[in-house]
Order: structure tokens, then C-alpha cells, then sequence
């Protein structure tokens, strides 16, 4: 796995990082690397209150993300190369991102979804949920694929978001700016 800092110096990375938009590589060793990785995107979520973070928000561009919705320890879960199907129904609901902080929109997901993939020994699991669950993990698979909340905002969402947006690529064009990098799209 290439990792961008050792993996307890890890951090969540802000749009519109390149990393963001790059559709993940699946992972086919499952060690002792890929368990530090999910305990770090678990403590990183967790210091942050959200519900689930994904590899390519922490700079690492591989199919893993780790969730949980109620924030109680027997609650979470973590996902290598997860797959969804059978999605059905379609609920809206308001919805945000650990890597675009202060920005909500609404966003439509199936209400119900399967998934599948494998827990962090390799043994193949599989779940289906409702609700804010089956929305944690469509949030998830789409980082995973390169795809964030902001795509396909409505007008009105994109006029309420602008400035935020535009300040978040003001501040990662600057932090590339002062460690003598370019900024690329």
C-alpha cells in the first residue's frame, strides 16, 4: 500500500484534493498495514463526529472505508472492496463530508442496499441495511469510485455551497502554494 505519511500521521484531505476524484485500487493483501489504516480512519471519524470515512479521504487511494452509525464500538464496521446491489427505494435527505467541511446538500440514495466485500482478515462478508446506513455506505462506495456529495448539486444547492466551496479551494491552492507544489485538477 503507498502511503502518503506514516499511518499515524494520516489526516483527512479537504476538496478539491486530486486524490479525492481517483477511483480506488481494490486491495489484495490484507496485513497488519491495512488494519492500522482502518484504526486510523476509525480514530480520525470518530475525533471528527461523523459516521464513516473512506481510504481515499485520508490520501490513500484504495477500496477500504470503515463506518459507524451510532458511534457505539460494537456498531462499527470496516469494508475492503465493498460492492453494493440490490438498491431500492429512494429517500432524500441533507447530506455532508468530512473532506468538504461546512458544506450540505440534499441528496437523493436508495433506501435500502446489500453489501458486499471483506472484513480486514479477508473472510467475505455481507450485510444489507435501511435507511441512514444504506446512505453511509452509497457516501462511502462513491469516495471509493472518485465521486463526492457535490456532484450533481442542484442550482440551489451549488448558489448556497459557492463560497464555501470556493474557500476550500482558495485554502488548498495556498497549503500547495507554501510546499512549493502546483495544484492539480
Amino acid at each position: 500500500m503507498d502511503l502518503p505519511a506514516p499511518i499515524d500521521k494520516l489526516t483527512i484531505v479537504h476538496y478539491p484534493s486530486p486524490v479525492l476524484r481517483r477511483r480506488c485500487a481494490p486491495i489484495e493483501t490484507f496485513d497488519d498495514e491495512l488494519a492500522a489504516v482502518a484504526r486510523q480512519l476509525e480514530t480520525l471519524f470518530h475525533e471528527a463526529a461523523g459516521v464513516g470515512l473512506a481510504a481515499p479521504q485520508v490520501g490513500v487511494p484504495v477500496r477500504l472505508f470503515v463506518c459507524n452509525p451510532t458511534g457505539e464500538p460494537e456498531d462499527g464496521r470496516v469494508w475492503v472492496n465493498p460492492r453494493l446491489f440490490d438498491l431500492e427505494g429512494s429517500v432524500d435527505a441533507e447530506e455532508g463530508c468530512l473532506s468538504i467541511p461546512g458544506v450540505t446538500v440534499p441528496k437523493r440514495r436508495a433506501q435500502h442496499a446489500v453489501i458486499e466485500g471483506f472484513d480486514l482478515a479477508g473472510n467475505r462478508v455481507r450485510a444489507e441495511a435501511d435507511d441512514l446506513l444504506a446512505r453511509i455506505w452509497q457516501h462511502e462506495v462513491d469516495h471509493l469510485d472518485g465521486v463526492l456529495v457535490i456532484d450533481g448539486m442542484a442550482d440551489a444547492a451549488e448558489l448556497a455551497n459557492r463560497k464555501t466551496l470556493k474557500q476550500l479551494e482558495a485554502d488548498y491552492a495556498a497549503a500547495n502554494h507554501r510546499r512549493g507544489k502546483t495544484s492539480r485538477r
